[in-house]
């Protein structure tokens, strides 16, 4: 078994876990009386929605693995210099103060908690049948990603850590964890910010269910892997602003669109 797939095994069954926890926390107690053929009526009207969740992330595959090695060839430059040049090390700072703890802590909310809240959120959408936080999702993914695709081939920023040539924290906290972290993703992918960008739209879609709970979790969420990204320096500042920056353009966008449906 490669460690590839050892580490899917491991994200899988933690995915479990999470899930078992979601359900325990997060979904109604009615959800467990509902007739299957609720869930079916459900299914069908929130298709379209995950047909468009599901489409971005097999784009988004392709594009970290075939089409992005191509274009970056194609530039021929790595403009993280260019962020350094604007920010300074600030970023690269965090590196010397990393506590193991923290580190642990943040690597996690970055690597499994916030993968989890993006293929939870759609589930909870579709089972509770909340049509509007679904839609909120499914259009504000596609919309982010469409705006953040053409900096992610022609404008590549590398990391921090990877530009400064440190050890990455994902790898101190998770061993061997990087060989599965970028097959989703690049070393310079990272202007603007996904992660930021995605995380707070997530908390925008769920905050428009009665949850509180689960608001109150996406949430804390947002504002972990927001801090994550610049702690554990893997982003710049620039793209963390550019990630707030896309989210509030796309809320902007979407309220619109969604007040005229």
């Amino acid at each position: 078994m490669t460690t590839i797939d050892q580490w899917i095994l491991v994200f899988g069954v933690i995915n479990l876990v999470l899930f078992c926890i979601g359900l325990l926390f997060f979904m109604p107690k009615k959800i467990y009386t509902t007739k299957i053929a609720v869930f079916y009526h459900n299914f069908k009207s929130h298709l379209p929605y995950l047909l468009i969740i599901g489409g971005v992330v097999a784009v988004h595959l392709i594009e970290v693995n075939i089409i992005d090695a191509y274009a970056t060839n194609w530039i021929g430059m790595d403009f993280a210099a260019i962020f350094q040049t604007i920010e300074g090390d600030l970023v690269f700072w965090f590196s010397h103060t990393w506590m193991p703890g923290l580190v642990v802590f943040f690597v996690i909310m970055y690597i499994v908690v916030y993968p989890f809240t993006l293929w939870f959120s759609p589930l909870y959408f579709f089972v509770t049948d909340e049509k509007k936080a679904m839609k909120t999702l499914a259009y504000g993914l596609l919309i982010i990603y469409v705006i953040a695709l053409p900096f992610y081939l022609f404008l590549p920023v590398t990391n921090v850590y990877t530009f400064h040539k440190i050890d990455s924290a994902l790898t101190m906290a998770l061993p061997t964890v990087e060989n599965f972290f970028y097959a989703t993703t690049t070393c310079n992918n990272c202007f603007p910010s996904l992660h930021v960008a995605v995380t707070l739209l997530i908390a925008r879609s769920v905050s428009l269910t009665n949850n509180k709970k689960y608001t109150y979790f996406s949430y804390f969420c947002a504002i972990a892997v927001i801090i994550s990204v610049i702690y554990l320096a893997i982003h710049w500042i620039l793209d963390v602003i550019g990630g707030i920056i896309l989210a509030f353009t796309v809320f902007f966008i979407l309220n619109h669109y969604l007040k005229e449906e």
